[in-house]
């Protein structure tokens, strides 16, 4: 799950260009959106399209995005979980 961890981190900072940041600056944990990272909307049709694109996973509900984007923790999670359906 770590290897998953530091590769969204690694992808998250290329598709959102996140220069400034490196993968260890990145609290998994931390929330993606208003504290943490301070991500916005727009970024997270950026993260939905990383899922698609890199992973072949869609999100069916807003209410699922709130969770699967919570943190880079959970995106790992519902890739890990949905990944080999």
């Amino acid at each position: 799950m770590q290897e998953l961890i530091n590769k969204l981190k690694k992808e998250i900072i290329e598709q959102l260009n996140l220069q400034d940041l490196s993968p260890s600056d990145i609290d998994e944990n931390a929330p993606l959106f208003v504290e943490g990272l301070g991500l916005d909307s727009i970024d997270s049709l950026e993260l939905i399209v990383l899922l698609q694109r890199n992973y072949g996973l869609k999100i069916a509900k807003a209410e699922e995005g709130r969770e699967v984007f919570h943190s880079i923790k959970s995106m790992a999670e519902f890739i890990h979980k949905n990944q080999n359906k």
